[in-house]
């Protein structure tokens, strides 16, 4: 563990200080880390670069279903769709406020969004091009994200935590729904059926991808899990996603999209194809098939609120005002 802060924070293992040693003892014994607490510099910078993402990513990803709230088949549809964007918009929420309990406001966030110093989810700059992939990211997309999001319910770092529960909690209906539309389409006539594995096929690589590069080429890996910021290595838990889905989709008689799939008695699991990590890091840049169509739209929604945002703030400063005359 020690091994890990020293290459973090730049230390040599004579100069870390007791509160270096006493906090991650604390981390080792399982305590929890709250905001007025004494922590490392670079478990903080790792918390708010995590949390941020994780905020943007629910945020930017309201774009591809935003954009099929109108178009879903029923009126049902249309309020479960509505219901699941709503959730993430308080998500985001809830994260932004997690961030900013590590001394971040919520506005150098944002600006570090639109400007690219800070990610989001990859799979939010693949297009969604027909219904079935509402049912496919319900499916596969919140199915992955449960799977990185459960274990961080035991993340070290308590805001965090707690949030993790709620948000938790209502990525397992989103998932739920989205596979009662493949379920609907599966089983629906031949041109719906292909519908379905189409977005499969489309979507099943990208939604490996979302667990982050292979273990040996992840650079934060190691030390978030040293400080269990992390729980669970990238190549773990997409080896467990993998496990659970391939099931699923025989279940829905579709075919998951890669010809090497294979059960491995041996590991109790599926051998797998990798993704194209080249397309992955090329899309993390900003090169990917919607990347600047998600970013235009979340700066564009940034400056038309901006009348908002600075009427609040000229109503907020007239009400103190109000307060102080009244004071005296």
């Amino acid at each position: 563990m020690y091994a890990q802060l020293v290459k973090s924070e730049g230390k040599s293992k004579a100069e870390l200080t007791p509160e270096d040693h006493a906090f991650q003892a604390r981390i080792d014994a399982g305590e929890k880390i709250e905001p007025k607490e004494w922590m490392p510099e670079g478990y903080r910078k790792t918390l708010i670069r995590q949390i941020g993402q994780h905020a943007h990513s629910e945020i930017v990803g309201q774009l591809p279903e935003g954009n099929w709230i109108t178009r879903a088949p029923t009126l049902e549809r249309k309020q479960i769709l509505l219901a699941k964007v709503q959730d993430e918009a308080g998500h985001g929420l809830y994260l932004y406020c997690a961030a900013e309990t590590l001394g971040v406001s919520r506005d150098e966030l944002l600006e570090k969004l639109h400007s690219g110093d800070m990610k989001y989810s990859s799979i939010f700059n693949y297009p969604t091009l027909t219904w079935a992939d509402m049912g496919a990211v319900g499916w596969l997309v919140d199915g992955a994200a449960i799977m990185n999001q459960v274990p961080l319910q035991r993340t070290s770092y308590g805001p965090y935590s707690r949030a993790m529960i709620r948000i938790c909690k209502e990525e397992s209906f989103h998932q739920r729904q989205g596979y009662a539309i493949m379920m609907k389409m599966a089983n629906g006539t031949p041109e719906q059926k292909q519908m379905a594995q189409d977005a499969l096929n489309r979507l099943w690589y990208p939604s490996l991808m979302m667990f982050g590069p292979s273990d040996k080429d992840s650079v934060h890996s190691v030390q978030s899990m040293a400080w269990k910021i992390k729980m669970n290595t990238n190549d773990e838990l997409r080896q467990k996603f993998v496990d659970q889905t391939v099931p699923q989709a025989e279940y829905l008689g579709l075919t998951v999209p890669d010809p090497n799939l294979k059960w491995n008695e041996e590991k109790g699991g599926y051998d797998f194809s990798e993704p194209d990590w080249d397309e992955f890091f090329n899309v993390i840049k900003g090169n990917g098939p919607c990347n600047k169509e998600r970013l235009g739209a979340r700066v564009k929604a940034w400056d038309d609120g901006a009348w908002y945002r600075e009427a609040m703030v000229a109503h907020a400063k007239k009400k103190a005002a109000r307060r102080t005359v009244a004071a005296e």
